[in-house]
């Protein structure tokens, strides 16, 4: 691969990270502690992932379990909880916090299912973008004696890649929809 062409496909790898990691965080009936990623507690002043202050478990499939390092964070950790938007009500027995994960109704599966195809269709705007700054790229780089046959192989090999990618993103929203609506 031209290393003109891996800069605007390591941004295309980057956009499709990103998207997978924000997919992690919709919940789809079974529970990950993924959901927690973005919430931050107010550690000593500090906004801190949960992950930091405390141990997060898994202990059955619909139930995550939080065991905080010093028992002070509880009601810092529930706070935080109820002010994200995951939308499950902590209750802690003094000592660990568990969130009870429902079964989604079908209603809701629709509307996961929704989010789950607008930010796919965001990352392929994205990743679009990125071939379009590419392609730019590559005519500026007429104008410094490249010959245009070397410029339309360019555009070819990066056209390839952003189909690869999008086919990808294709991938992933079928995946995370399939999870969703599956009961």
């Amino acid at each position: 691969m031209d290393s003109r062409v891996k800069t605007f496909s390591d941004k295309m790898q980057k956009a499709l990270d990103y998207l997978e990691a924000d997919y992690q965080t919709i919940r789809a009936g079974r529970a990950n502690p993924h959901v927690l990623d973005k919430i931050k507690v107010d550690y000593y002043g500090t906004p801190t992932p949960i992950q930091q202050v405390g141990n997060v478990s898994v202990p059955e499939a619909r139930m995550i379990q939080i065991a905080p390092w010093e028992k002070s964070l509880i009601k810092e950790i529930e706070k935080a909880i109820m002010s994200s938007d995951v939308g499950i009500t902590p209750s802690n027995d003094g000592s660990v916090i568990r969130l009870v994960f429902p079964e989604l109704t079908e209603e809701r599966r629709k509307e996961l299912s929704k989010e789950v195809k607008k930010k796919g269709e965001d990352a392929k705007v994205a990743i679009r973008n990125i071939r379009r700054d590419g392609n730019d790229a590559f005519k500026k780089l007429g104008k410094e004696e490249v010959s245009e046959d070397e410029i339309k192989d360019l555009t070819d090999e990066l056209q390839k890649i952003t189909d690869q990618f999008i086919k990808d993103i294709d991938a992933a929203i079928d995946a995370k929809s399939k999870e969703i609506m599956t009961v």
